[in-house]
């Protein structure tokens, strides 16, 4: 019998080890947040309709921290459904033989109120990017015709703002780059049709231009098949700052390490298999949730996932034929993910969507989660080239064992295929906007143009989790963080919850700018938390810039996975 006992001591002993060490490598992954498990739901989310009409299909699509989603489309493809206001406000369109424009090709909308505001925009900014500068104004680069080369700007505090246009202030063509935020608050916008190059733009109006080649992105081409037959799978590359001050940049199948400063390809990364990821295959990317170390100083893990797309010949079978011509490709279901500052990084399969999807959205959620909304399961981007709307969001838990990282939501019955974007709000809901697979405004059709503007609300908003949400008290909460420095955040609840320390975790998240299925400077920090004391969490900002570019974050307290409502802070 002592025999016996010694040996259930050491099996328990061992179960423990292995139980722990694994614990360790989850945590080392980013994966381990709290010190109990955390609460589930059975609850697959909701569908609401926001608005009916919202006038302007929403193509490119920026969230504001001011209360405002910012949404435009193209100002060359004829009317929307909204006029400039007041009546009679119709300017002379330069790329439309200046011929007068009563309608609006911007919106801004109040997500809280569901009020729509005209914008006026000029510079075609079809197939641009865009992303806010430190000061929370939005800057949209880029486009095509006279805005090939150009910048606007809405300003955050002048609610009544139009954008202003500087035309020609950029070093290459960009239509369909991607931008990226740096660490000082300037942005790399990278490639765009034909445009083999990148250049930094500062947080300006003012600069002087200057674009830099890129060879990466002419061998990443796939070429042509004849006069405007463009292939490509390269464009809107996936582009994520690293937390050395490089940047990871994806295109078509292949990946680099790059410094922006000097142009210099640090590492290049092996082919991702199975494959095209970028426009117009149109898969979906994210650089997954940076948690930081214990002693503030780096990210626990930093990892890329890239999931769905197509063939490399999706676009040509489907594109530029007869309707009883075209082939519409199925979609491809994988993932794969990669960690691009490890010495060797080599493309790790990942589990399977449970559907083929492309021309979809990859969001950060609250919870350090992920969500998969809109898009297509067969064809290619571009007009009337993709069928069968994937109308079912997915919830992707990147640190659960494989096999459970992916649970399907509750579909909803609007298709959002080509030009459609979403966008997290401070309130947790995910707003979702657009889809237009024509060239101009076409209702009653199989795939109309949607103007119709959608909340949906995710698991985590169960009624029955009210009661273990906690929510930030504003008024005695830090909202400006400075770099590495201590800052406080105040909760409560009404269920007069006591929080304790290993059961609460901070989450800040940068709004991006979406549009073609990739949020353009996404990015969620998970800060050290270093204690508790009567509800009021104390933690560490981020280290630098490097790991949170300057500006406005979304900040939110989760509680054994529930969030509560966020509130925007500013880094710097």
């Amino acid at each position: 019998m002592d025999s016996f006992f010694k040996t259930c001591i050491l099996l328990q002993f061992l179960l423990f080890s292995v139980i722990s060490a694994r614990n360790i490598d989850a945590n080392a992954a980013g994966g381990v947040d709290y010190t109990r498990p955390e609460i589930v739901t059975n609850f697959r989310g909701s569908w609401a309709v926001d608005n009916k009409n919202a006038g302007v299909a929403a193509m490119q699509l920026q969230l504001m921290p001011n209360d405002r989603v910012v949404w435009y489309d193209a100002t060359t493809l004829g009317p929307s459904a909204i006029k400039l206001t007041p009546k009679g406000n119709c300017p002379p369109n330069p790329d439309t033989k200046f011929q007068a424009d009563c309608f609006a090709h911007a919106v801004s909308y109040e997500w809280k109120t569901r009020k729509v505001k005209p914008l006026m925009l000029f510079g075609e900014p079809w197939c641009s990017s865009g992303n806010l500068w430190p000061n929370g104004n939005l800057v949209a680069t880029g486009g095509t015709a006279s805005g090939v080369k150009a910048i606007r700007m809405l300003p955050k505090d002048d609610l009544n703002a139009n954008f202003i246009e500087k035309k020609d202030a950029l070093g290459d063509f960009r239509w369909y780059a991607s931008n990226q935020v740096l660490e000082d608050g300037s942005a790399i916008v990278v490639g765009g049709r034909d445009s083999f190059s990148y250049e930094i733009i500062p947080p300006s109006l003012n600069f002087i231009p200057r674009k830099i080649d890129l060879p990466f992105l002419r061998q990443s081409l796939t070429p042509p098949k004849g006069p405007f037959r463009f292939i490509e799978n390269n464009l809107y590359p996936f582009v994520f700052l690293l937390p050395d001050g490089n940047v990871f940049i994806f295109a078509n199948d292949r990946s680099i390490n790059l410094n922006p400063p000097s142009g210099r390809v640090l590492k290049e990364h092996p082919i991702l298999p199975g494959g095209s990821r970028n426009y117009p295959a149109s898969g979906m990317g994210a650089l997954l949730p940076l948690k930081l170390s214990d002693d503030n100083t780096h990210p626990l893990n930093v990892e890329v996932v890239v999931c769905g797309g197509n063939r490399p010949d999706a676009f040509e079978v489907v594109d530029a034929r007869p309707m009883n011509q075209k082939v519409f490709v199925p979609a491809l279901r994988d993932c794969h993910r990669i960690r691009p500052m490890v010495e060797g990084a080599r493309w790790e399969k990942e589990q399977d969507m449970p559907t083929p999807r492309l021309m979809g959205d990859l969001l950060h959620l609250p919870t350090g989660d992920l969500i998969m909304v809109n898009g297509a399961k067969k064809g290619a981007a571009a007009w009337e080239n993709a069928i069968d709307p994937n109308f079912t969001p997915v919830l992707y838990t990147p640190f659960k064992p494989m096999g459970q990282r992916f649970k399907e939501m509750v579909p909803t019955t609007i298709a959002r295929m080509y030009h459609s974007t979403s966008a997290l709000l401070p309130d947790t809901k995910i707003l979702v906007a657009g889809s237009n697979p024509h060239q101009f405004y076409t209702p009653n059709v199989q795939y109309p143009t949607e103007l119709r503007v959608e909340k949906f609300s995710p698991h985590y908003l169960d009624r029955a989790l009210n009661k273990e949400r906690v929510e930030i008290v504003e008024p005695r909460t830090d909202k400006v963080l400075k770099y590495g420095a201590m800052f406080k955040v105040a909760v409560a609840s009404k269920a007069k919850i006591k929080v304790i320390l290993g059961e609460v975790k901070i989450t800040l998240i940068y709004p991006p700018f979406t549009t073609h299925g990739f949020s353009q400077n996404q990015r969620l920090i998970v800060p050290t938390i270093k204690g508790v004391e009567n509800n009021i969490i104390s933690a560490l900002a981020p280290p630098s810039g490097k790991i949170a570019p300057p500006g406005y974050y979304m900040m939110f307290v989760n509680r054994l996975g529930v969030p509560g409502h966020g509130v925007w802070v500013h880094i710097g």
